[in-house]
């Protein structure tokens, strides 16, 4: 959501940071823009729409060597072009980009109006343009102190001053920003993404930082002017990784890199001896976890309901108390928090302005907040008192598929893990173990039948509604089945417990209303099999993920088969198909699959 680039070097800055806003767009957006300052000024130039409507607008001589860009996802005002970044003051001197919310920008804004100062715009970013313009400090570090004094929210900061035009300064306060250290050049981005062409050399600012950026390198200091002497480290990351690789989308590819990444994060992590789990970066001892009466898992949309996922694992397991919460709203119903709880965030990007406020508020009332992430050095890793990295490479695609698949690994191993300190037989660890070895293989089985299920979605591309059920277990399957469908094929579709499905929605089944259901081979099978029977008794079309196993006799449905796994993890299989049908749906409606309308890959505002 929203995108920072910045360049200043010895090079032309518009092609570089042109170049890092397309590397951002998976994160969405809806207007974009350019601050180029060069001999005479700013050049700013801004377009609604994609990069290239914006490259098209760009003067053909735009030689400046200090640059930043951006892109924007509407909050303050609609997607025009006066309320795209960047920002300017009045006299155009001072031009900046903004991610995340200014609070207090309405009363800002009203006493600067009161004082004459024109606006051009809806935005609350303006508002900082203007404080920075009216400050009496001698140097831009200055002036943008001043401002900041004065505001309140979030933000991640990037300014340029034609006045001081050796410099851009950045600041961050719970919005993500990252130095990239060339040779003889300096960028800067809101993801480390948009950097690794150029270098793998960064510095991640903490919230309450700012930096001065030159060609020649950084200065990282506090809100008190206090140097916080922050030095560069290397990421694993290369340009190559976020390339398509010859496939049409990158939700594609990466639905095809599940069988490689799941495997790849079990890797070294399974003890074969003990029949349990390593896993050191946790940072919690074994008596230090057998203290934890409750484990309370903590997401945002898929991250949400693999957390369901983690808690049926852990209870399944461990026998432990677990239940999994929005992160959303987490803070926001003043929570208790029990120093017994062991409280587990769950975000790919790291980033997730949600979860990130919920790790806050967990440490500030004293609790343990472990975390499932996949970008090592983002905002939540770097918080968290412990965690397991997920290994899932650069996920691009809005709709997450191959990390979510990672975070239900990671938290099959978690749940061995813990059940091993308890009651846990080694038996039975050694079952779950072998299982969760299997499971790469077994989703290959999944992908190598993509032609058959990209044959029943086009059936579901025709529904108007669907419903999605799942029993216990797959009731978290359900709604991530659910939620691909509606983000990517934009199809109305909605979860349900099946057993919930008689105590109202029933009331909606008719011929025209497509119902999924998940249908394992386990205890609940006939159960699960008389909601399909009630379904298909009153017109209802049926499609099920399923195991061969499972009988539907007469009943006329289509049927999806996975392969079976142990009970316990028969959630991470079933899920597969669900992302096949959403994409398959989605392709035959003609979607953007990759950048679905109103979404933004890493949600850095509330």
């Amino acid at each position: 959501m929203c995108g920072i680039v910045g360049y200043i070097g010895d090079h032309a800055a518009a092609p570089y940071v042109i170049e890092g806003l397309k590397t951002l767009e998976y994160r969405g957006y809806d207007s974009a823009g350019i601050a180029v300052l060069g001999s005479k000024g700013a050049t700013i130039v801004r377009s609604v729409g994609r990069i290239r409507d914006l490259e098209a607008k760009l003067p053909k001589r735009l030689t400046g060597k200090v640059g930043i860009g951006h892109t924007r996802w509407a909050t303050h005002g609609p997607a025009t072009t006066d309320n795209a970044h960047p920002h300017t003051s009045a006299d155009g001197r001072i031009a900046l980009v903004h991610n995340g919310i200014i609070d207090n920008a309405a009363t800002l804004r009203t006493k600067l109006m009161a004082a004459g100062v024109p606006f051009t715009s809806d935005t609350d970013t303006e508002v900082v343009a203007h404080l920075i313009a009216r400050s009496d400090a001698d140097t831009l570090e200055g002036a943008v102190l001043d401002a900041l004094a004065q505001i309140t929210g979030t933000y991640a900061l990037a300014v340029t001053d034609s006045g001081h035009p050796d410099r851009i300064v950045i600041a961050r306060n719970g919005s993500p920003l990252i130095i990239g250290v060339g040779e003889k050049e300096t960028l800067i981005a809101s993801d480390a993404a948009a950097l690794v062409r150029h270098t793998t050399r960064v510095v991640h600012l903490d919230d309450g930082e700012l930096a001065t950026v030159t060609a020649g390198g950084f200065h990282t200091f506090d809100r008190e002017a206090n140097d916080t002497g922050r030095e560069p480290v290397e990421i694993d990351l290369a340009a190559t990784d976020l390339e398509l690789t010859g496939h049409a989308h990158y939700m594609y590819k990466e639905i095809l890199e599940q069988p490689e990444r799941a495997a790849a994060v079990i890797r070294g992590r399974l003890d074969a001896r003990f029949a349990t789990a390593r896993l050191n970066g946790l940072n919690l001892s074994p008596r230090e976890l057998r203290a934890f009466r409750r484990v309370k898992f903590l997401g945002c949309g898929s991250a949400y309901y693999v957390g369901q996922i983690g808690a049926q694992l852990i209870e399944d397991l461990a026998r432990i108390p677990a239940d999994a919460e929005p992160a959303s709203e987490f803070r926001y119903r003043n929570p208790i928090i029990e120093p017994d709880t062991l409280y587990v965030v769950v975000s790919q990007s790291g980033e997730t302005a949600d979860t990130a406020f919920a790790v806050q508020e967990i440490k500030r009332k004293g609790g343990t907040v472990i975390g499932a992430v996949n970008v090592v050095g983002s905002t939540i890793a770097r918080e968290v008192d412990g965690g397991i990295y997920l290994h899932a490479g650069p996920e691009i695609a809005v709709a997450s598929t191959k990390a979510l698949t990672n975070m239900a690994m990671a938290f099959g191993m978690f749940a061995l893990h813990l059940g091993r300190l308890h009651d846990l037989s080694y038996a039975d660890g050694e079952r779950i173990s072998n299982a969760l070895k299997a499971i790469p293989e077994q989703i290959q089985e999944i992908l190598d039948s993509e032609p058959a299920i990209a044959a029943i979605a086009q059936r579901v591309a025709k529904a108007e509604n669907a419903f999605f059920i799942g029993r216990v277990r797959q009731y978290p399957v359900a709604r991530e089945g659910a939620q691909k469908l509606k983000e990517i094929s934009y199809v109305h579709a909605e979860a349900y417990p099946t057993s919930e499905l008689k105590h109202g929605p029933l009331a909606l089944i008719d011929p025209a209303m497509l119902t999924v259901a998940v249908v394992p081979d386990d205890e609940l099978a006939s159960r699960n099999i008389a909601a399909v029977e009630q379904v298909r008794a009153r017109g209802g079309e049926v499609v099920a993920i399923t195991h061969e196993a499972v009988e539907f006799g007469t009943m006329a449905i289509e049927r999806i088969v996975v392969p079976k796994t142990e009970p316990e993890l028969d959630p991470i299989l079933l899920i597969i198909p669900t992302q096949l049908l959403a994409y398959h749906a989605a392709l035959v409606l003609g979607h953007d699959v990759d950048k679905p309308r109103n979404l933004a890959k890493s949600v850095t505002v509330e």
